[in-house]
Parts: C-alpha cells; sequence; structure tokens
C-alpha cells in the first residue's frame, strides 16, 4: 500500500475511536430513550467500520493510530464542562453534533491532503463521513 493510503486509514482510524469515545462520555446521561439508541446504533456503526478500517491496516503491516492525546483531552474537558452545567439530553445533542461536524471537517480535509490514496481507503473515509452525518441529521430533533 501507497503512503497517502496508509496515512488515511490511520486518520480514519484514529477519527473513529474519537467518535466511539465521544459517544460513551454522554450516552450514560442521556435521558431519552429514543436518543440513547441512536446513539448506541451510531457508535456500533463506528465500531464496525473501525473493525474494517484495523484489519486493512493488519493486511498492509501498518500500525493502528490513536487520538491525538490533546484533541481527545480537549474534548473530554468541554463534554464535562457542558454536561456539568447543562445535564440535557439538549446539551449532550449539540456536543455530539460539533462532534460529528469536527469529524466530518477533518475527514474531509485528510482525503484531499492523502489524493493518492486507493478505493478501498477513500471508501472507508466516506463511509465514515457519512455515518457522522447521518448521526448529525439524527439527532437535530434534540438540539
Amino acid at each position: 500500500m501507497d503512503n497517502d493510503t496508509i496515512c488515511l486509514l490511520k486518520e480514519c482510524d484514529s477519527g473513529s475511536k474519537m467518535a466511539v469515545s465521544a459517544i460513551d462520555e454522554v450516552l450514560e446521561k442521556i435521558k431519552d430513550g429514543n436518543l440513547k439508541e441512536l446513539l448506541t446504533e451510531s457508535k456500533g456503526h463506528h465500531e464496525e467500520l473501525r473493525e474494517d478500517i484495523q484489519n486493512l491496516l493488519r493486511e498492509n503491516h501498518a500500525e493502528e493510530k490513536e487520538p491525538n492525546p490533546m484533541a481527545k483531552g480537549m474534548a473530554w474537558a468541554k463534554t464535562n464542562m457542558m454536561m456539568g452545567i447543562d445535564e440535557s439530553d439538549a446539551t449532550a445533542a449539540e456536543i455530539i453534533t460539533d462532534g460529528c461536524n469536527m469529524g466530518v471537517k477533518t475527514l474531509c480535509r485528510y482525503e484531499n491532503q492523502y489524493k493518492a490514496a486507493d478505493k478501498k481507503a477513500r471508501d472507508l473515509c466516506h463511509r465514515l463521513i457519512s455515518i457522522e452525518e447521518t448521526l448529525a441529521k439524527d439527532i437535530r430533533g434534540y438540539l
């Protein structure tokens, strides 16, 4: 595999881990059963995709990529601060929506940066973008 393919897969791996972490951070505080179900379902989609990404990385003897500790720490701090002020489903939906939007923006940037990535990597990136966009759309009613 070429370098662009590996780099794009690693960024998708990191992004999917960040998404699961963000969902886990708010999931236990959700009161509405439907919202909890949407988040749990999306978490499952992220985990399935992450497995596909990691399998492809392993096949090509490439390492996984953990999310940037600074970004993860800042997301954790923001989540806990906002939920500490207002532990509502609307606040959780806002946090997740912001995360989805940031994820889509970041993934699009990486897709543009790693233009030579192969079709499999690009398809996985598009799947992750789609999961993020769908979740943001599905939870709009809770904002």
